[in-house]
């Protein structure tokens, strides 16, 4: 991990930290941890009710080109983080954040099985060394 991802996630994860207000923070974390990585890599932040993040989990390693997601891991992991909200972030390897229809299936899956235990899904980031597309900011979450 680069030094202004460590930086950056020691910002994040300290307990008196005010609530993520904003994307930004995330995203500059998000792309300094995956932006260079060779395969795609799938995480997810797991956040209080104060929206304070708790843990940031790379739950599943792919290809150069997808990562299998699994929904019931995801929800076991939050769960057993006590999460009351989530942020996902995947990388393209690629260079290319464009995001696909298999990113946006997997995203309302995932959304729909946390919904049933009332985790919500904050934003999904897709992340590649030339920019970051945010699914909330798209209106897709």
């Amino acid at each position: 991990m680069s030094h202004a991802a460590e930086i950056l996630k020691s910002k994040m994860f300290v307990s008196d930290q005010p609530a993520l207000t904003s994307p930004n923070m995330v995203k500059l974390f998000c792309q300094n941890s995956l932006a260079a990585k060779e395969h795609e890599l799938f995480g997810v932040i797991f956040l209080d009710t104060q929206h304070r993040a708790r843990a940031s989990v790379e739950l599943f390693t792919g290809m150069i080109d997808a990562a299998s997601v699994y929904p019931r891991e995801v929800v076991k992991k939050a769960l057993a983080e006590n999460a009351a909200a989530v942020i996902f972030y995947h990388n393209h390897p690629s260079g290319d954040a464009t995001t696909s229809q298999a990113d946006r299936r997997i995203t309302r899956r995932l959304t729909d099985a946390l919904a049933l235990v009332d985790i919500n899904v904050l934003d999904h980031f897709v992340i590649s060394t030339e920019n970051v597309v945010s699914f909330a900011e798209r209106g897709w979450i």
